[in-house]
């Protein structure tokens, strides 16, 4: 990411339509083999972000048996992200989130859960009060009014107005002629993923809770742009946005951020594999062969979506010569630890190249570790490297399927590159 609002680092951004669905994160509850039921139904959870100010975050779960187990689907949009790491004690019930360091340890009241959400990707700040309750289909209070679309299209929006950490986006929001909107902001380094809410008295509402975001957005309007918006992040991060309608706005080009040095047509690097194995980018497997090196960390919702991708262009593919090593940066300097998270995001997206432990940490290291490519300035960062080990493409960032548009934008130049560099000999 490139600034402290990025959802990655939040991690990389990038934003355009989104169709109303749900992300759902399915969980699985069992204890010493006997189930236990939660209530059937839907619930409206609530992260409380600052209690001070009264501030809080809203998301809707529904949870359903399947077969004696309890199942539990949290909503922001289209996506399913299971969840089976759960243990239950007496009415206790902590549920630890998929690919991302965080859980939640809650009490189970019948028609309340009490409890907090901790992120332990974050070093400060990272445990969130947290309750849900039963029967409430609302994601936030607010009884709708009547439908009125005025956040439909596209919005030139500016983070920190006015300020040295300023910074642009693409805000692209749907409604569909109701109160309720979907939509998500593309920046340069990325996107804000699923976010889900309703326009209220003129306003706009909007959150996201997957496990690692916990995003809450409020827009003002003067009834032509918004004037005083409020950027939420978890409890650590605040700023004000502005937006006005902009059907044309346009940001730099993912490829233009991130060069080679001058004096450098490959890269080179030596990492050890999760079974500590030492694997390098000159070996043997990748000689003759287009390669994708994938920056990334376990920790970074944008790369989740784009190791999910990449995952899926390996099996399709690698017989015809594709390689891909991903590179991770983790949050952690222990080493068990940063394996355990690579392996989970491996596990839940049937990873089958190789990731390698860097180590590392941020994007400042990032680019001392790669000294022939310039700063890097977003996870996920991607290189596409030819047969005969020449870099051809730098692209920043990652539009991921919450973005519609840009994300099916993606995956055909990314498919044309591919198909071209496999053919060349």
């Amino acid at each position: 990411m490139k600034t402290k609002h990025s959802p990655c680092e939040l991690c990389v951004l990038c934003a355009s339509v989104v169709k109303r669905g749900l992300l759902i994160l399915v969980l699985t509850i069992s204890f010493n083999g006997i189930s236990q039921s939660l209530k059937k139904g839907v619930w409206q959870g609530k992260l409380t972000l600052s209690e001070k100010e009264n501030i809080v975050l809203p998301f809707n779960f529904e949870t359903k048996l399947v077969g004696k187990k309890n199942i539990l689907f949290i909503w922001n949009a289209e996506e399913r992200i299971k969840v089976d790491e759960v243990t239950l004690k007496k009415d206790s019930i902590n549920f630890k989130m998929p690919v991302f360091d965080s859980e939640f340890k809650t009490k189970n009241y019948g028609d309340s859960l009490v409890g907090v959400w901790i992120n332990y990707s974050r070093k400060d700040k990272n445990i969130i009060p947290f309750k849900a309750y039963f029967g409430k289909t609302n994601r936030f209070d607010f009884v709708p009014g009547k439908p009125y679309s005025f956040y439909e299209g596209k919005w030139d929006v500016t983070f920190s107005p006015g300020t040295e950490d300023s910074s642009k986006a693409i805000g692209v929001f749907t409604q569909g002629g109701s109160v309720y909107a979907d939509g998500t902001f593309l920046t340069e380094t990325g996107d804000y993923r699923y976010l889900s809410g309703i326009q209220h008295k003129g306003d706009l509402y909007l959150s996201c809770f997957d496990g690692s975001h916990a995003f809450l957005f409020i827009g003002r309007t003067d009834g032509i742009s918004v004037t005083n918006g409020d950027f939420y992040s978890g409890s650590h991060w605040h700023e004000k946005w502005t937006a006005k309608r902009n059907d044309t706005i346009q940001l730099r080009s993912p490829e233009t951020i991130t060069k080679l040095n001058p004096g450098f047509e490959s890269v080179s690097f030596s990492f050890k594999n999760t079974e500590k194995k030492t694997i390098s980018i000159n070996d043997d497997k990748y000689k003759n062969k287009v390669v994708i090196v994938q920056l990334m960390g376990s920790w970074c919702p944008n790369c989740m979506d784009e190791t999910n991708y990449l995952s899926e262009i390996y099996k399709k593919y690698n017989s015809k010569g594709l390689e891909i090593i991903g590179l991770a940066y983790e949050r952690t300097n222990d080493w068990d630890k940063a394996v355990s998270n690579v392996n989970r995001l491996k596990k839940r997206y049937s990873v089958g190249y190789e990731i390698l432990i860097t180590g590392l940490t941020g994007k400042e290291k990032a680019s001392e570790s790669l000294p022939m490519l310039s700063k890097i300035s977003a996870f996920p960062t991607t290189l596409f490297i030819d047969r005969k080990g020449k870099v051809q493409r730098i692209h920043t960032g990652f539009s991921g399927p919450a973005t519609g548009a840009a994300y099916e934008k993606f995956k055909k130049e990314t498919e044309d590159l591919l198909n071209k560099l496999l053919t060349e000999k």
